[in-house]
């Protein structure tokens, strides 16, 4: 009886709500599961990504950066930092694995009152081929994002954002924001 019991009372630890407050004063609050791996939590490389998108480093002075702009999250997790972009005015997919999606959508529909572009979950396996996604993204965000700079360096140009640049209290020394941009392509002579 005890065990059957036990397995009926919900662990407060295994679902928990994320707080993440936006500078306008309003919260986005994001669901996250204790058990399932490590895109079930939201991660501080995400807030401060998150945050790094609302200062005006980022966004400059009049309309934000990402307003009308098309964005693609990549392994977005709980989907925060995609979230954040698409409360900015930005369109947004947010993608990670099967696995994930339910997670993605609650979050989505949990704080899609704040939402002034829109925002879609998709299923992206890294490696696989991809048919969904039709054109460019103006914007591709990552966080948490595990890669070999000596592989980028062949198409991309690194700009790494100086910490005082970042939002001024979601910062630390052990978290980078790159900004990387493809190489423009050499005209033949």
């Amino acid at each position: 009886m005890a065990a059957t019991l036990e397995s009926s009372v919900e662990d407060p630890l295994r679902n928990f709500v994320r707080v993440l407050e936006k500078r306008d004063g309003t919260v986005l609050r994001l669901q996250q599961n204790g058990s399932g791996g490590v895109g079930c939590v939201v991660w501080d490389a995400a807030i401060v990504l998150s945050k790094y998108l609302e200062t005006p480093g980022f966004s400059g002075d009049g309309a934000h950066a990402l307003s009308r702009r098309s964005v693609l999250e990549l392994g977005s997790g709980t989907g925060a930092v995609g979230l954040m972009a698409a409360t900015l005015g930005a369109d947004v997919v947010v993608t990670d694995l099967e696995e994930l999606q339910d997670l993605l959508k609650i979050n989505i529909n949990m704080n899609k009152h704040l939402v002034t572009g829109s925002v879609q979950a998709k299923v992206l396996k890294w490696g696989e081929e991809i048919e969904d996604f039709t054109s460019p993204p103006d914007y591709i965000l990552m966080a948490d994002c595990i890669y070999y700079e000596e592989l980028l360096q062949l198409d991309f140009d690194f700009e790494k954002i100086p910490l005082e640049k970042h939002d001024e209290e979601y910062r630390s020394e052990d978290i980078h924001i790159l900004y990387i941009r493809k190489k423009k392509s050499k005209s033949p002579s």
